[in-house]
């Protein structure tokens, strides 16, 4: 699996790990290069998504947690903060359950498919409430990714992840997990934010501007955020 780094700035905060949705990490690059200010920063490119050519790995959930997990244990620097975006959030989640020695902090950022979400018609209709709030801007970065990987695996990831509870598994992580929402996100909506939080041992919810692509339209702000989250000490 790839990873871009991008470059150190003098701060003391600890490593960061982005984990994209849908394998598009082009999107989360603004987050990445604010945070790369404060300290280093990794944004992770799933293989067989941005490039389909190389080696791919499987397109379920489980599958990249799987992928994920296994490069948490040998990335120098750790333990990280580990942050996903929307069904990078999942992966994430089952990422961190795996390697807990390696994370010391859990950020899901617009987790999506609450139980309500997890049918064709409200997923749909919540997509549509989102979208008019997104910023057009964000379309040229996804769709690279989205071209490369091809509809048959973007679907099986979609329904791999409808697929999957987080409510049922988060009790079981051992760090403190922050759940973070945007202000016009209905694929993550304030009331999924707060089971979320409060089945996780140690959470809380946090609310940011903007829609789904927060990530994208306030990198300033997400990560800010990221650099400040709680964590066991390092």
């Amino acid at each position: 699996m790839g990873s871009a780094r991008l470059d150190e700035g003098e701060g003391d905060c600890g490593p960061l790990v982005l984990v994209p949705g849908l394998g598009a990490p082009g999107y989360l690059l603004r987050t990445g290069a604010r945070y790369a200010r404060s300290g280093p920063v990794r944004v992770l490119d799933v293989p067989g998504f941005g490039d389909p050519s190389g080696p791919a790995c499987p397109e379920t959930l489980e599958g990249l947690a799987d992928l994920v997990a296994r490069w948490l244990a040998v990335v120098p620097g750790g333990p990280v903060v580990l942050a996903g975006h929307s069904t990078g959030a999942q992966v994430a989640l089952h990422a961190a359950l795996r390697r807990p020695g390696q994370v010391r902090a859990l950020v899901l950022l617009a987790p999506t498919f609450p139980p309500r979400l997890r049918r064709v018609r409200p997923l749909i209709a919540a997509f549509a409430r989102t979208a008019v709030h997104e910023s057009p801007g964000v379309v040229p970065t996804l769709l690279p990714s989205y071209l490369a990987a091809g509809p048959r695996r973007l679907a099986i990831c979609v329904r791999s992840a409808q697929t999957d509870a987080p409510e049922d598994v988060i009790a079981s992580a051992s760090c403190p997990v922050t759940v973070v929402t945007g202000e016009n996100d209905a694929l993550c909506p304030p009331d999924w934010t707060r089971e979320l939080t409060r089945r996780a041992g140690e959470g809380r919810a946090v609310r940011m501007p903007g829609a789904h692509a927060f990530p994208y339209t306030h990198p300033a702000a997400t990560a800010a955020l990221l650099a400040r989250v709680p964590g066991r000490s390092r």
